[in-house]
């Protein structure tokens, strides 16, 4: 019979959709749960590609054999569908964008059934429906009652083509990254979540947590805690001038202050006419207004600045007058928009000192000429010099006690900084999430009630943003005009909505109870499924993602919403899958591999076990079509040893310790995400089956193996072979095979043998040979025998189970 993987396919994924063996039981204490999440996807208008199936098959995977090991699996998939990809198309082709979005989603839905996901599509989830997002607009509001959101106008930057803000990162070389367009800076009145509040809580959850290390730095860094002391200087006009240091300790050496352009100082000492090249810091201003944070905080760009010309500063510990300049390195939004320069210990102020002509001044001794170089080394035992008070203290003594001496002065206290900052969430779109409040002029912004949840987008004819930046909502008057919730007069809705990070950041509590129109998510189902046990995703969504979820889920933890403080107990990442050649798939390369494509010709099994078989699952790997020609020879092979194999339902005596070791490979390799071994381990099995035969019995213990990586194949032989039995049990409800571990253990080990250090031969001895044993069986090997003839062996290396190594000298 042939193996005609399209009408397999096809039969089983119908009777997968029909028998739902992939349901989740909430509340089933008869067996240990285990919640599996993957990041669901943005349904874009091309569909799926192969990089989403890469992690999607890794989960699944995961997923299946948790099931074949007894546990209740929740393995759920749903669609990040709000955001800006849609709302152009729709602006576009003039179709509104719930249109386009129901058309994706069913698309991708389609082309996820076909790969053969044990999702529980049951527990689908969409951002963009009403009943959905009632529970993002539920959750805003509970932040502002608690005061964690807040109305503020700041610098944000501006799309002048796509008429939007863009995160720093959606800015690149002063163009927009999505159109190329040229960015600006604005001021502009915007929602912001005061994720700051919790960014201790946030760096302390990541002790509780099991998360590669890699993403544990990138959250770590992107909070950017920091510790030392924040510093009052005096201007000469009077003003107080607030910085923020972590190294007080080198106050003395403080030789001039830098501002941010924007800073609240210097557009007053430009009002008052204090500065006499106003038109020059203006100019300056400008320039700088134009750049967005990431641009101004290069390291090595160009030093660039103003020297104030009429205002000077005081450093407190000495009373000396020093220059202060604005530049556009020193951002308003961090810290105090202030900073203290000590140009003889920090590279970027020394080159700023030698641009611009500051004094250098060595205040921790190093042994280095400042003059030439900053002498900016981290460790704590370097002697202060040129500090009065301090001076013959460690770096590290000195600054508890410059700390203390200024806060008994007044002029300064210890201090935590963070370089995170609040989240700005309002975005001036369509689609997305209205924001649930209520402008009134008597009591000011006012949190639409919760029984009337959800504020639903209404029907507009256009969907572009207008010209002075406000949302198209901006233009529904019907629906912006109301009455204020509190006292009844004439009110205006707000008319930004939330980005699509909303819907993010709560999703995998939907998936535990998607129907409840009561409540988020009922205290059952909490308690049952919380927390997530193992999430995997992009490398990509590290700090935005991750920490967004993980704010709103410490949030609704202090409120008593969520039995747990952090959401995920495990995260783990995956490489991307490059284009044949190594370079990023795109549609401009045209590169782009379609899975649909590879199904078509080959099946979603073979599909499913390339892109696990492709290479280390946490790295990039390049795709090759000849390589997934491989895997589908691999399945034939399979398919044909189920047709030659004897009836025995025992494993053929050649075949069982073979069996044995790879049960416990696979299950050992799937745990540590290492799929392209499993597989490698299933491949060499089969290469035993067909030299030494094989029985239904060793068939059984394959295809159990085979059905959590290629599902359907298994799921085939399975009952061509008669083990479904009478009640059609399919291979996936079975257990997962047991091992007998003494037959796990090679009976023998391959020794190689090196003679000063150079390969002579190799000796198979029994497991467990003592080294003399070994030098013994070594020793008579024909070539090493040669080699070892006229040597005086002086020493013997043994690595324990792999090699060795006679070192010798010619006898005298």
């Amino acid at each position: 019979m042939k193996y005609d993987f399209t009408a397999i396919e096809k039969k089983w994924q119908d009777r997968w959709a029909v028998e739902k063996p992939y349901a989740a039981v909430t509340g089933d204490k008869s067996r240990p749960k285990f919640y599996g999440l993957i990041e669901f996807p943005y349904p874009s208008g091309q569909g799926l590609h192969v990089g989403h199936p890469r992690p999607y098959t890794a989960m699944d995977i995961v997923a299946r054999k948790k099931r074949m090991d007894g546990y209740n699996v929740l393995f759920p998939m749903g669609f990040d569908a709000f955001g800006l990809p849609t709302e152009n198309y729709a602006i576009k082709n003039h179709i509104h964008p719930a249109v386009v979005t129901k058309q994706n989603i069913a698309h991708f839905t389609e082309q996820l059934k076909k790969i053969g996901y044990s999702f529980d599509w049951d527990r689908v989830v969409d951002t963009t429906d009403p009943s959905y997002y009632k529970w993002t607009q539920w959750i805003f509001l509970q932040l502002y009652k608690r005061g964690l959101a807040y109305k503020a106008t700041m610098p944000v930057n501006w799309c002048t083509s796509c008429k939007c803000v863009l995160a720093n990162e959606e800015v690149v070389e002063g163009v927009c990254e999505r159109c190329g367009s040229p960015v600006i800076r604005k001021e502009k009145s915007q929602w912001m979540l005061k994720i700051t509040e919790y960014a201790q809580k946030l760096l302390d959850g990541l002790d509780e947590v099991d998360f590669i290390d890699r993403v544990k730095t990138q959250q770590r860094n992107w909070i950017g805690r920091s510790t030392g002391a924040e510093v009052t200087f005096k201007a000469t006009t009077g003003e107080d001038i607030i910085v923020f240091t972590t190294r007080p300790d080198t106050l003395f050496g403080a030789t001039y202050m830098v501002l941010s352009p924007e800073h609240a100082l210097v557009k007053g000492w430009l009002e008052s006419g204090k500065l006499k090249n106003a038109d020059e810091i203006a100019a300056y201003q400008k320039v700088a207004a134009s750049k967005s944070d990431m641009e101004r905080t290069e390291l090595n760009k160009e030093k660039t600045g103003v020297k104030l010309d009429g205002v000077k500063g005081v450093n407190p510990v000495n009373g000396k007058e020093i220059p202060i300049f604005i530049s556009d390195y020193v951002l308003s939004t961090y810290g105090t928009g202030a900073i203290m320069a000590v140009p003889a210990h920090d590279d970027r102020d020394w080159e700023f000192a030698k641009k611009f002509g500051c004094e250098i001044i060595e205040v921790v001794s190093g042994g280095e000429d400042v003059q030439k170089a900053a002498f900016t080394a981290k460790d704590d035992t370097g002697i202060m010099v040129n500090s009065d008070f301090l001076n013959g203290l460690t770096v590290k003594d000195a600054i508890p006690v410059i700390t203390k001496w200024l806060e008994e002065k007044g002029i300064g206290e210890a201090k935590v900084n963070y370089k995170l900052r609040d989240w700005v969430f309002s975005r001036q779109r369509y689609w997305g999430e209205p924001i649930p409040m209520v402008w009134c002029d008597k009591c000011g912004w006012v949190p639409l009630p919760e029984d009337q949840l959800p504020l639903t987008l209404p029907e507009v004819d256009n969907y572009e943003p207008t010209d002075d930046g406000e949302s198209p909502l901006s233009k529904m008057t019907d629906w912006v005009n109301t009455t204020c919730p509190c006292c009844g007069a004439p009110a205006k809705r707000e008319t930004d909505t939330m980005p699509q990070w909303a819907g993010s950041s709560w999703y995998f509590l939907r998936y535990m109870d998607p129907h409840n129109d009561k409540e988020l998510c009922s205290k059952e189902a909490l308690e049952y499924w919380s927390p997530v046990d193992w999430y995997n995703g992009g490398m990509e969504h590290t700090t935005l993602h991750l920490l967004y979820s993980r704010f709103w889920h410490r949030f609704l933890y202090d409120i008593g919403v969520v039995p747990t403080k952090e959401p995920y107990a495990k995260r783990t990442s995956h490489g991307m899958i490059l284009g044949e050649g190594g370079e990023k798939m795109s549609k401009s390369r045209g590169n782009v591999v379609n899975p649909d494509d590879i199904i078509k010709a080959y099946g979603a099994d073979t599909l499913r076990l390339y892109i696990m078989f492709i290479g280390d699952f946490e790295q990039a790997a390049t795709w090759s079509d000849n390589a997934v020609k491989g895997c589908k020879r691999f399945l034939d092979k399979v398919w044909n040893l189920s047709e030659s194999c004897t009836d025995s339902l025992n494993y053929t005596p050649e075949n069982e310790a073979g069996i044995h070791k790879c049960i416990k490979k696979v299950a050992d390799d799937i745990e540590a995400m290492k799929f392209n071994t499993a597989i490698a381990a299933m491949m060499t099995l089969v290469g035993d089956f067909q030299k030494n035969g094989c029985s239904k019995g060793d068939m059984k213990a394959l295809i159990t193996m085979l059905s959590p990586f290629a599902p359907h194949i298994a799921e085939e032989l399975w009952e061509n072979l008669g083990f479904a039995g009478e009640d059609h049990a399919m291979v996936c409800q079975q257990p997962w095979p047991s091992y007998d571990e003494s037959k796990t253990v090679a009976q023998t080990v391959t020794i190689a043998i090196q003679v000063s250090g150079k390969m002579r031969g190799t000796v198979e001895v029994p497991a467990g040979s003592d080294n003399a044993a070994i030098e013994a069986h070594a020793k008579t090997v024909p070539t090493v025998a040669k080699f070892l003839d006229g040597l005086e062996i002086v020493k013997v290396i043994h690595v324990p189970g792999k090699l060795v190594n006679f070192i010798g000298k010619p006898k005298a």
